[in-house]
């Protein structure tokens, strides 16, 4: 294992993309401790972190905004250039998606290739950029509600100007980092940002579990026994076991190769397979989902502000009812769309026609089936059989920390980080990175992590 990670600076191509990676994460984090103008900076900062300890940010906006935060790797306490994170970008993505699928000039761009994608990625960065102006617009009002004294009166507008042209501007920037780290870095730029920002805040996350653990038979309200911190550990063992099993497991369909005569040699009849993701969408499913579901109660509580529903039973209702987390409501709807939006993701992902077609040009074919059609619908009903096993595992990690808040009174922040969907993108994003720069050391002649062999990713 120590030589494996000498020999990856020994290579200055592989040694090059690493130091140029971690030097763009670098960047991105000091971007979090460059304020915007016409802020309170040490109030904002001061009000939510005592708030956060207080548990009082355990709202519908308070635990959307955190659900927002913790994906998109921005924070508003820090009222920084990046307090909107990445989000927006990965919200203008699903957008474009979504509507890929029920435009016909979209869906004819993505099938173009790599001048399509281009063209698609201009759409994309067009529309963050609309998205960043609504977005740090809500991020603003929010703070003037919760932060009195976030900015003086008189500097109203100018803060909001800047707060829109600085947050847009952030994230704008960061939209960038993470297209440079794809080009030159190693690695997924966007899931790099993603996980830096998860992995910043769970030393926070470790300190708040540590203050108020208590090991004494008899405790005080809001403490934390030693049964808590066993099963914490329990859930963070199984998510990162889990996680890892559901990103390396494969369905691997028998492929045989037709045997061509060529001259007077007899060329193919080998014998392999073609792997098939068990979770083809990765941890995509559950960031698309909690894109989604954090909208509800924010718009619902914005018309409960409004004169004529001011004091509505239906919204007060649907509002308990969507509260992130807790309610029952809003674990079923959370742990449907994790569903929906995994068997989306295969289907715009995995294109069973495609794939026949290229194994019936290539001369291969599934034993027992004919190529073509039948190849095709064949793949598709495997692929259908295990995405639901992906999908499954994906809600029960995304109801974890809910589960040990609501049972264990562990807070939910500190359960999110060392226990569900944190931990999950950070495990999968870290084995995606490890399979890359494996496969550079391979390509190199050098060995890998293992000492069994190559880590069997993704693709086999």
């Amino acid at each position: 294992m120590l030589g494996t990670v000498f020999n990856i600076f020994r290579i200055p191509d592989l040694r090059n993309k690493i130091l140029f990676t971690v030097a763009l994460l670098i960047i991105y984090r000091v971007g979090f401790h460059i304020p915007i103008p016409y802020f309170n900076h040490k109030k904002i900062a001061d009000t939510l972190n005592a708030q956060q300890a207080g548990g009082q940010t355990d709202t519908p906006i308070g635990r959307a905004v955190e659900m927002m935060q913790m994906f998109s790797g921005g924070t508003l306490s820090k009222s920084s250039l990046f307090g909107l994170g990445i989000m927006p970008y990965i919200t203008a993505s699903i957008i474009l998606m979504l509507l890929g699928e029920v435009i016909p000039a979209l869906k004819k761009l993505r099938q173009e290739g790599q001048t399509g994608h281009k063209k698609i990625q201009e759409y994309t960065r067009y529309l963050t950029v609309l998205i960043c102006i609504i977005q740090s617009m809500m991020a603003i009002k929010y703070l003037s509600v919760v932060v009195p004294g976030a900015f003086d009166a008189d500097v109203y507008y100018q803060a909001l100007i800047m707060g829109i042209v600085g947050m847009t501007a952030g994230t704008v920037f960061l939209m960038w980092l993470g297209e440079q780290i794809d080009e030159y870095g190693i690695g997924n730029g966007i899931s790099l940002i993603i996980m830096a920002g998860i992995l910043s805040r769970m030393p926070w996350a470790i300190k708040m579990l540590a203050d108020n653990v208590d090991l004494r038979i008899v405790r005080g309200p809001g403490k934390i026994g030693p049964a808590q911190i066993l099963f914490l550990i329990a859930a963070f063992v199984f998510v990162v076991a889990g996680a890892i099993l559901i990103t390396q497991g494969q369905r691997r369909i028998p492929i045989q190769q037709a045997k061509q005569m060529r001259g007077r040699r007899i060329y193919g009849g080998q014998r392999h397979y073609l792997p098939l993701r068990v979770n083809h969408g990765g941890v995509m499913p559950i960031i698309f989902a909690s894109a989604f579901m954090m909208f509800p109660p924010l718009i619902i509580s914005q018309l409960r502000n409004i004169e004529s529903f001011r004091g509505s039973g239906f919204l007060m209702d649907l509002e308990n009812a969507l509260t992130p987390g807790r309610a029952y409501t809003y674990n079923v709807l959370y742990m449907l769309l994790i569903f929906l939006f995994a068997y989306f993701w295969t289907t715009v992902q995995f294109q069973p026609k495609e794939m026949a077609k290229n194994l019936r040009d290539s001369g291969s074919f599934i034993p027992g089936l004919r190529p073509g059609r039948r190849t095709a619908d064949y793949l598709e009903t495997v692929m259908t059989r295990i995405t639901y096993f992906g999908a499954s595992f994906l809600a029960i990690i995304a109801i974890v920390p809910t589960v040990i808040n609501i049972i264990l009174g562990i807070p939910w922040l500190v359960a999110t980080f060392l226990g569900g969907t944190g931990l999950l993108i950070v495990v999968s994003v870290s084995l995606d990175l490890v399979q890359k720069i494996e496969a550079n050391l391979l390509m190199r002649s050098y060995e890998g992590f293992s000492g069994a062999g190559r880590i069997k990713g993704a693709y086999g």
